[in-house]
């Protein structure tokens, strides 16, 4: 799946927290991925399609050094990643091993994959770093992947952070964390997720006017009618 400009520009103008606000009131209330804060402070806020990778526990006979040269490996798995998505990696919470290093995130960077995010951590910080590839994680480990996990396939389900992620689901990651859109509700987060942002921008509007919250957040009939007589 690939997202319009149209629809990127437009995500991009749009809160990871009030997407959670706005697909709460659909129902959802498991979308953020619990673990994924920006690795670098200041990191836009930056949208695209999930590519799925997974990890499962570390098993001696297959986590090995030698694992990597696999047809099944990470290496193999970024060859395969499409321009513009976000890599979306179940590392099951592990921060004990880091996933990726600066060798893979360099990759990564040269395909025009838009982002990492993972609830595990990276490894080669500095170099990680240098790569200028924006990065979600728990923080960052010396040790490699297969020192606590092993890697057994991409471009299918996963949970990341506790959520569940499907291929091509929507990705959006901000200094609050990463948060996830399903393909069938992006029309409505589209549609929903600038409205929100306009009104609660007018509720800040309010409150630093000297505004009380009563009947400002949430809106009663009265700020309901005044809201709608500002966008006239």
């Amino acid at each position: 799946m690939s997202l319009s400009p149209e629809a990127i520009a437009t995500l991009s103008g749009v809160s990871t927290a009030t997407i959670t606000t706005v697909l709460l009131k659909k129902g959802l209330r498991n979308i953020w991925m619990r673990g994924t804060k920006p690795l670098r402070p200041g990191q836009p806020r930056l949208v695209g399609p999930a590519f799925t990778l997974r990890f499962v526990p570390a098993r001696e006979d297959l986590a090995t050094p030698e694992s990597w040269s696999s047809p099944i490996s990470t290496r193999t798995a970024i060859e395969a990643m499409p321009k513009g998505c976000i890599a979306v990696v179940d590392a099951m919470g592990e921060t004990d091993a880091g996933i990726f290093g600066d060798i893979l995130c360099a990759r990564m960077v040269k395909r025009g994959v838009a982002a990492l995010i993972t609830d595990g951590v990276v490894r080669d910080i500095e170099g990680v770093l240098g790569t200028n590839l924006p990065v979600w994680c728990d923080g960052f480990a010396a040790p490699p992947s297969v020192a606590g996990l092993t890697f057994v396939g991409w471009g299918e389900p996963i949970g990341c952070g506790g959520v569940a992620v499907f291929p091509n689901d929507i990705v959006v990651a901000d200094q609050d964390g990463a948060v996830l859109i399903p393909q069938a509700l992006l029309d409505h987060v589209l549609a929903e997720g600038p409205e929100q942002e306009r009104m609660e921008a007018w509720i800040v509007n309010e409150v630093n006017n000297g505004a009380a919250l009563p009947g400002l957040y949430p809106m009663n009939a009265e700020t309901k009618a005044r809201y709608a007589a500002s966008k006239k």
